[in-house]
C-alpha cells in the first residue's frame, strides 16, 4: 500500500483516538483550548526559528558558502508549522520536534556539511563578452 495513502488513513485515526483519550482526562474545553494554544505558540515559534535560519543562510551566502542545511531546515520549519496548524496532538508532537533546533538537527544531520563547498576567488572568474546572433539578421 502506498505510504501516503496509509498516512492519510492512519493519522486521523490516531488523532481521533488521542482526542478521545485526552478529552476524557482533562475535559472537552481544555482539550480544545490546548489544541488552539499549541497551534498559536507553534506557529509563532516556527516564525522565530525561520528568521534565525534565514539569518544563518544569509551569513553563509555572504561567505560564499552554499546554505544547504539552512534550506532543508527552512523547508522542515514550514512543514512543522503546517503540522502545528493541523488540529491534533500527534501532529503537534512531530511539529514541535521539527521546530526545536536540537531535535531538528538530529533529524536532519545527514544534510549538515555533507556537500563540498568551494569558495571562489577573483582569480577564478573569466571575463568575456557576448554577442546576440539574432540581432545580426
Amino acid at each position: 500500500m502506498n505510504a501516503i495513502l496509509l498516512s492519510i488513513i492512519l493519522i486521523p485515526i490516531v488523532e481521533i483516538y488521542l482526542f478521545i483519550e485526552i478529552g476524557g482526562k482533562i475535559g472537552a474545553i481544555n482539550t480544545i483550548s490546548l489544541i488552539f494554544i499549541t497551534a498559536f505558540v507553534g506557529v509563532l515559534y516556527a516564525r522565530y526559528e525561520g528568521f534565525n535560519t534565514l539569518k544563518a543562510g544569509m551569513s553563509q551566502m555572504v561567505n560564499n558558502e552554499m546554505p544547504i542545511y539552512e534550506i532543508i531546515s527552512g523547508a522542515a520549519l514550514a512543514f512543522a508549522a503546517l503540522l502545528l496548524i493541523i488540529p491534533g496532538f500527534a501532529t503537534d508532537f512531530v511539529g514541535f520536534l521539527l521546530i526545536f533546533p536540537p531535535t531538528r538537527f538530529l533529524l536532519l544531520k545527514k544534510f549538515k556539511n555533507n556537500h563540498p563547498t568551494k569558495k571562489y576567488d577573483k582569480e577564478d572568474l573569466i571575463e568575456g563578452e557576448s554577442e546576440d546572433i539574432d540581432d545580426k539578421k
